[in-house]
Formats: C-alpha cells, structure tokens, sequence
C-alpha cells in the first residue's frame, strides 16, 4: 500500500473518530428495530401497501418478502434520466421473480446544468444537489423498505442520491446507472465551434448545428465531466453493479445489468449477506472515491461534493487531504477535455476496470473493503458481458488497448493526479491541471476584477481583453449566488490564450466538471461575500497562479494589503440573485451554506 495512502486514510480516521462514531451508532440503531410491517400500526402498513395487489401485500406483510424502495430521478428532459422511465416496472418484475416486492418510493428533481449553464437557474444548481438528498430521505422516511435501489446519474444528482441514502444508513443500497449516449460530433470540434463564435466567426445556425450533434440522444453527455465522473467514483465505491457505469442505455448488457442490481440488493439484505451502506462506506471507501477522481482527472465539482457526502456518512476530509493524495496518485486515463477521448473510447480502451485494477495491483486503492458485489474491489477490474443470454465478467488485457486513453499504473500520463491546491494571499483553492498545458501551470499578470460573468463577456466582445491578464470574477460563492458553474466563460478565454495571451481564471464560483485548458483557480474560500480575500483584489493588482508551487498570491504590498476592505456586494446584484426562477425559495439555503471546501452543506 502506498503509504501516502495510508498515511491520509488514518488521519482522516483519526479526525473523523466522535462523527463517525456517533453515525453508526445510529445506524445500529435503525438496524436493530423490527421490519416496518412488523413495528407499525395498522393504519400505516395498511396506507404503505393499499397499492399493491393483494396476493403482494400478503406476502410483504404475513410472510414478511423483502420489500425494495427505488427513488428515481426520472425525467424525460435530461438525456441521462430519460431511459429510467421503464426502469420501475423491470424492477419490479425481476423482484417478484425472487419472491420480492419493489414500490417507487419518491422521484427527486433532476435539472440539467447543460441547459442552465449561463442563465438564472444555474443558481440553484448546486443547491438541488441537497434538495435532492432532502427528497430522497422524504422517499425513504415512509420506513418500510428492506432496501433501496437509487437511480440518478447526473451532476448534483448522485452525490445528492447518495447523501440522502447515507441518512439511512441501516439499508443496503444499489446505485443503478443508465450509461452514456452514442458518441457524435466529437467534443474537440464542439469545443471549436464553441470558440469560432465567441469570435464571431460562425453565427448561431452552426453552432446549433453542432452543438446537436454532440448532445444528440439518450444517455449522459459523453465528456468526462461531473456526471461521467460520478459513474466512475461509485464503480471505485464498490455501490454499482461491476462494470455497469458505461454501458449504453439501449444495449441489451444493459437490462440484465439493472436486473443484476435487483438481485444484489435482495442478496445483501439482513440475515444473508447484510450490506448497510452506511457501514460500507468508510473511510477507505471516501479515499477510493477520491483516488479515482486523481487518476482520472475527473471533475472539480467533485472537491465539493464528496467532502459532502463524507461527512453525511460522519466521515471528514478536506482540500489537503485530496491534494496531498495527488501527490502521489499517477494519472492513468485522458478523457475529453483531458484528451481527445470521449466516455465511449474510454469504455472501450478498458474504461474503471481498468483503472481500478491499475490502482490496486499499485498499492493505490483499498482493496479490503465491502462492496455490493460479493467479491470486493476485484469484481470491479472486470468487464461485464452477456454470455448465451446470460450476465458475466471477464478479465481485461494486461496491456491498454489505447493507451491516448488509459494507461498502467507503470507508464501513466503523469505521476500526480490531475487536480491541485493553490493557498496564498487571496485564500485556498482548487485548480484542475490535468487538461491545463505545461507551459501555462503558472501565470503572473494584471488582474481584471469582475463581478459577474456577464460583465467579463461584454468586455470581450467589445474587444477590451486582447492582453495577458488574470480574471477575477467575484460573488459567485454559494453565499452570494448559489455558486454557479461559468462554464460560459470557457469560450472566450480560450480564445484569448489561443491568440498567445496569457490569461487565467480567479473565482469563488465553480467551474463546470468539462474545465478545460485555460488555468482556472476556482472555488476559492473563505467566498467574497463571507469576507474572502480575494474581494481586496483591484483591477490592476498583479496575481501570481502557480500551480506548479501550489500558490495564489495578489503581488500587493503587505501594508497596503491589509488595509485594503473587502469588496461589497453591489445592491443591484443582491436583488438580481434574490429573486425570479424559484431563487427567492432558496433564500435559506443562501444564508446557511457552509464554504466549498466544507461542502457547501446546507443541512449541518
């Protein structure tokens, strides 16, 4: 084992200890009750089961089946969703086929951040994702289910999933994904169009043109953003079906994976082989997740999301802890926008299992943890397939099939993972480098202060950043506005830095997971708004982004420096971030959520 590895799972266990403690007693708690059926009054098992045919409700409540609950974040407007529409009923009939019930416990919201990306409602993005935890404990607070299928794929989606089935953590889950759309135009020519008319160069028919034929059918988008990221950390969690994260959602391996799901769940239920999976997720499972993210060079979003989800399984982890596991993690996989690659081609190359079983043979995962599957992480280094109609694994090649795409633990594209800690002067942050070119890992230059994106895009159209500068786009943390993704923001910078500028981007907001070449130093924290440093920056300042030594610095005299006041937040914005498009219902969440590298939690 690594023993950097080793080194940062025990500290984590050490810190975590009177957490961690105190939710599993709670899970042991819940465990130990009676079923449902058995401690509720009759009223309640007689409203839980009034749906269901009578030959059903006499075998849940008299001969006591196993009962599943499915919370699904169907919709039939994001891609990924759309084919879980026929999943309950499949559910429902592999369960009753191993003597089983399953019921849709509740739906979750599900909203896509391609759509939003830009516009008002990407500022309730980052808030949905506990909305959705929230919905998911209301799905399951109905308390009658012996286990719980969870359905959800996307960004905000799956931690918000798994935060919510970490609240009860007596039940044994199964994550059940849907699997990436067909791959079209690729992501580098979309990327270009997407640059082409930043310049003016093609009008709004052709980038239209291409942007639908890149999102172009059912399933995720097949960059290696937020959503395909969480596919790969729940394989690297050991909460999928092995192999199931990357299968079409119209190919035939994908049924008999979703059935697999059932049958999983109904064999880690109590008095077999007992799953909670608040007991399975531990502390080496948070640090598997986070190793798979490293060697991946998977989405930023994930800094956030994870320290959340860890602590809903009263586990605590920070930016040090992921920062200095990049120190070590080798980077095995390039996948759009770290390589020319999509999710389809990484599949194909040997996609998580081969990753995985890279990083166990090289000491860089636990391999000692419970899984789902029966067979720990090992299940995971395999490759499902149908085998005359019937579901089984096989073996990947020793050798990458591709290595543009994957590589071995011994000739990995880099030895550090793909992801970095910037401290300095203006707070700490977070920087992906991992899609970032060598010669731009550091950039010293006159900052532009901006308070929104809008502004920093009507300045480049009017032709006033042709130059080496560092953006500083300011009161984009949770607090201010929700911490939107400015993803928008990608196009023109790129630009710019093909033109030969140096530019770099300094946030308290979030990029999108697809954070691309341009030098982003994002999340910083404490925000703006909360009295963050960087709201001392003035335009002109000369900032230093060095990825390379880890820092962030405004090159501002220390006097000065200090007497300098935080920025306030214009009264315009306040009241352009309050109000229309349900943000006034957010309100609450604004004025509670903790800092990025907490996790932004809204419920602690």
């Amino acid at each position: 084992m690594n023993p950097v590895l080793t080194e940062v799972t025990e500290r984590i266990r050490e810190r975590s200890g009177p957490t961690r403690r105190a939710y599993l007693q709670r899970v042991e708690q819940a465990a130990n009750r009676p079923r449902g059926a058995d401690r509720m009054g009759c009223a309640n098992v007689a409203h839980a089961y009034a749906a269901l045919p009578d030959p059903m409700k006499f075998k849940v409540v008299a001969e006591r089946a196993p009962n599943i609950g499915i919370v699904t974040a169907y919709n039939d407007m994001l891609s990924a969703h759309q084919p879980y529409e026929n999943y309950p009923a499949l559910i429902r009939d592999e369960a009753g086929r191993h003597g089983a019930n399953a019921q849709v416990a509740g739906g979750v919201p599900a909203m896509c951040d391609g759509v939003t990306q830009g516009l008002p409602g990407m500022e309730l993005s980052l808030f949905s994702r506990d909305t959705i935890a929230m919905g998911t404990a209301i799905a399951l607070t109905h308390d009658v289910f012996d286990a719980a299928l969870l359905l959800g794929i996307c960004d905000k989606i799956v931690p918000g999933l798994l935060i919510g089935a970490l609240h009860f953590g007596h039940l044994p889950c199964v994550f059940v994904p849907a699997g990436p759309m067909s791959t079209g135009l690729s992501n580098s020519e979309k990327a270009k169009v997407r640059e082409q008319y930043a310049q003016g160069l093609v009008g709004r028919d052709k980038l239209l043109e291409a942007e639908s034929q890149a999102y172009h059918g059912p399933g995720t988008c097949t960059f290696y953003g937020t959503a395909n990221s969480n596919q790969m950390l729940m394989e690297a969690m050991g909460l999928h079906v092995p192999g199931a994260a990357f299968i079409h959602p119209h190919e035939g391996l994908r049924e008999e994976l979703t059935r697999e799901a059932v049958r999983t769940a109904l064999n880690n239920l109590k008095g077999r082989r007992y799953t909670p999976i608040g007991v399975m997720v531990d502390e080496r499972v948070i640090v598997n997740a986070m190793v798979a993210l490293l060697a991946t060079g998977g989405s930023t979003n994930h800094l956030i999301h994870w320290v959340a989800v860890a602590r809903a399984a009263g586990i605590l982890i920070d930016w040090n802890d992921f920062s200095d596991l990049s120190g070590v993690v080798p980077l095995l996989s390039r996948v759009y926008p770290n390589g020319a690659a999509d999710v389809n081609h990484f599949q194909s190359a040997g996609g998580p299992g081969f990753v995985i079983r890279e990083l166990l043979d090289g000491g860089y995962m636990h391999a000692d943890v419970t899984t789902v599957a029966a067979g720990g992480m090992r299940d995971y280094t395999c490759v499902p397939a149908l085998q005359q109609g019937h579901l089984a694994w096989a073996e990947l090649p020793k050798q990458s099939s591709d290595e543009t795409v994957v590589r071995t633990a011994r000739a990995p594209f880099s030895a550090t993972g793909g992801l970095k800690l910037l401290q300095g002067n203006l707070g700490r942050s977070v920087i992906k480098v991992s899609a970032v070119p060598d010669d731009r890992h550091v950039v010293e230059a006159p900052a532009i202060v901006f308070d929104s994106q809008d502004a920093l895009q009507r300045a480049f159209a009017a032709g006033e950043l042709e130059r080496d500068f560092i953006a500083v786009v300011r009161f984009q943390g949770p607090r201010a506005n929700g911490m939107p993704e400015l993803h928008k923001l990608t196009p023109p910078l790129a630009v710019l830095q093909g033109k030969g500028f140096r530019v770099a981007l300094v946030t308290d907001g979030r990029m999108s997971g697809a954070s691309g070449k341009v030098p982003a130093a994002i999340h910083v924290s404490p925000e703006v708004l909360a009295g963050g440093p960087l709201g001392k920056v003035r335009t002109g300042d000369v900032i230093r982004l060095d990825a390379v030594s880890g820092t962030l610095d405004a090159l501002v005299d220390a006097a000065e420096w200090e007497r300098r006041d935080v920025a306030a937040l214009p009264d315009e914005l306040a009241e352009v971030h309050a109000y229309q498009l349900g943000r006034e219902l957010f309100a609450g969440m604004r004025r509670n959520v903790l800092t990025a590298e907490e996790g932004a939690c809204t419920w602690l």
